[in-house]
């Protein structure tokens, strides 16, 4: 198949739906009037359902790692103790926000591909007096999506009083997510992911909880201070000048994720991944993450000793199929496969097609049209199952 253009299988910034793109090119709009102040009230009717709360939800200028940076800085203070569940590099990010600004953290790291264990976290809690946990509910660079409810559980029994921070940049939207049921504190997403526009914004809900911390946290802020946009957000508006296209853009892929519905919405992610874990396997590359825990939004799987990589993925680019590398230790190492935001199993399915076609072409002994049958079989079996 010819393309006109390419089929970005990363797993973030995703491809843009013609709508969405058509909403970004949009006139400006006086981000101090009425059409605005719309436009944000819109928002926050769209998102909290996929948050899973009631609370304010808070619009940032900045990339998804600025909503990280919100959640720590408005929260703790200099020298309190973090605990830092750590499963992959944005994990990793994660700690080293916190650490910036002073807090004392603690880590406990899970082995690359694997999930955090909430035992292990319960009992980490346990020895020390913690202001806040860490927690990444998808890791990209692994492939692997954390249980936050069973986690966020473990840590209300070992630490009642911790706040939970939650990086959901690359969850949110595309899997179901219960804030407010779970007993979350803060949840930061972003608009290049699962809400099918373009790098800009940064999306930040926070509990009462985490509120009422607000007032005595010292770490300092100013940009990203949330009680400032909180207060702007009563006459609908933001403290500072907005990314107005981007947020034209998340209003219409949210019109889009509502036209779909939530429950088709997640079934296609689970499809989507249940297509691409299947077709991989049935090319020959085994999975990096254990099979408990993989993500539905991104896969990552091992070069094979033996596959010149550069090679091989520099014929997959030519026939305009975008896949992603890994990261941190992993360089080098694995390749990942993007599934969230506007992705169909039709595009899996092509994607899957086109590195069957290069395997062939390089000698790997696979059977012709397999793996495109795997995951067609996949896909159709994840449909029958509840999202």
């Amino acid at each position: 198949m010819t393309r006109s253009e390419p089929n970005l299988r990363i797993p973030g910034p995703t491809s843009l739906p013609p709508s969405v793109r058509e909403a970004g090119a949009r006139q400006m709009i006086n981000h101090r009037g009425p059409e605005f102040r719309e436009l944000l009230e819109r928002l926050q009717a769209g998102m909290k359902p996929y948050f899973g709360t009631a609370s304010d939800i808070i619009i940032l200028s900045c990339a998804g790692t600025g909503g990280l940076e919100a959640a720590v800085v408005n929260t703790l203070s200099p020298g309190d103790r973090v605990l830092a569940v750590s499963i992959g590099a944005f994990g990793d990010r994660f700690a080293k926000i916190a650490e910036a600004y002073g807090a004392t953290v603690d880590r406990v790291s899970a082995e690359w591909g694997w999930a955090a264990a909430p035992d292990e976290v319960r009992e980490r809690l346990g020895a020390g007096d913690y202001r806040a946990v860490l927690l990444t509910h998808n890791e990209t660079s692994t492939g692997v999506m954390n249980p936050i409810p069973e986690l966020a559980a473990a840590i209300r029994a070992a630490a009642p009083d911790a706040l939970i921070l939650v990086d959901t940049v690359s969850s949110l939207g595309a899997v179901p997510f219960d804030m407010d049921g779970w007993g979350v504190d803060v949840v930061a997403t972003a608009s290049q992911k699962a809400w099918m526009a373009a790098p800009g914004l940064a999306m930040v809900a926070a509990s009462d909880r985490a509120w009422k911390a607000m007032e005595t946290a010292k770490m300092p802020r100013f940009y990203l201070d949330l009680r400032k946009h909180l207060d702007s957000m009563a006459s609908g508006e933001t403290p500072w000048t907005p990314a107005i296209a981007v947020a034209f853009q998340v209003d219409e892929g949210i019109r889009l994720m509502n036209e779909e519905g939530q429950a088709g919405v997640f079934a296609r992610h689970v499809a989507c991944a249940a297509a691409t874990q299947a077709g991989l396997e049935a090319l020959g590359f085994e999975l990096f993450a254990e099979p408990a825990h993989r993500s539905k939004t991104v896969t990552a799987a091992w070069i094979p000793d033996g596959l010149d990589w550069k090679t091989f993925n520099g014929e997959i680019k030519r026939r305009q199929l975008v896949l992603a590398g890994g990261q941190g230790k992993l360089t080098g190492k694995v390749f990942r496969v993007g599934h969230l935001g506007s992705v169909t199993v039709g595009e899996i399915l092509e994607a899957i097609e086109t590195i069957e076609a290069v395997s062939l072409e390089s000698g790997r002994e696979i059977e012709a049209g397999a793996a495109v049958a795997a995951a067609e079989r996949a896909a159709g079996g994840a449909a029958l199952q509840p999202a």
